[in-house]
């Protein structure tokens, strides 16, 4: 018993505060231990890339890459490696964007603690968890037979034009973008057009419009 294997967890969220009081309750549990941490997404990927921890809790409001996008690229890039999301927003846009991506669960950061891990617990053994106080929210939404319109304009971008996206809705230039994703200028210069064709705006304002309304970034 001795020998079983620790679940290994890194946590994505971009205050220090609610990393350093999720690592201490954590590591108070004998069969679990974070092994890193991450303030945005694309630390988040390059840990889950380098570690392949068994678990990510993941926010979802962080800067460079949000925890919707990240969670995707990482339920296609490690396919084994869960994902927990641990948010604020109870907005069913939120809580169907990460489910959607490939997450096994979601829960509010104004949960109990016991809560967290006995999510964690059922998520390792493949199932799924979702917040009592949240699963009326999916079931109506699971009912609801109606098209959304929400989910379908940002399914016309590509992961890399998410990420541009994003960036360009929180302030970066165009050189600023190129250099954070190893990329060309002209290359960033054509995703930000495809973007802007695809989500049929014409400026950086409309597009940062875009960017909150859709929760790829917050205020």
């Amino acid at each position: 018993m001795q020998n079983k294997k620790k679940i290994t967890v890194v946590l994505a969220d971009d205050h220090m505060i609610i990393r350093d009081g999720l690592r201490a309750l954590l590591e108070r549990q004998p069969d679990m231990e974070v092994v890193a941490e991450a303030d945005n997404g694309r630390t988040a990927l390059k840990h889950v890339k380098e570690l392949s921890p068994d678990i990510v809790i993941m926010d979802i409001g962080m800067r460079e890459l949000n925890g919707i996008d990240a969670t995707r690229q990482i339920v296609k890039k490690s396919p084994g490696v869960k994902i927990l999301a641990l948010s604020m927003y109870s907005d069913k846009r939120f809580i169907k964007g990460m489910l959607k991506a490939g997450a096994s669960g979601y829960m509010l950061k104004d949960s109990a603690f016991k809560e967290l891990i006995d999510a964690i617990r059922v998520i390792i053994d493949d199932k799924t968890y979702i917040s009592p106080s949240i699963a009326s929210i999916v079931m109506d939404d699971y009912l609801d037979n109606s098209p959304e319109k929400d989910g379908s304009m940002r399914a016309l971008l590509t992961s890399r034009e998410l990420e541009v996206l994003q960036l360009l809705a929180e302030g970066k230039s165009t050189k600023q973008i190129a250099l954070s994703l190893d990329l060309s200028i002209k290359t960033i210069e054509s995703h930000r057009n495809k973007v802007m064709q695809k989500i049929n705006v014409s400026n950086i304002a409309d597009l940062t419009k875009y960017a909150i309304r859709e929760g790829i970034i917050s205020l």
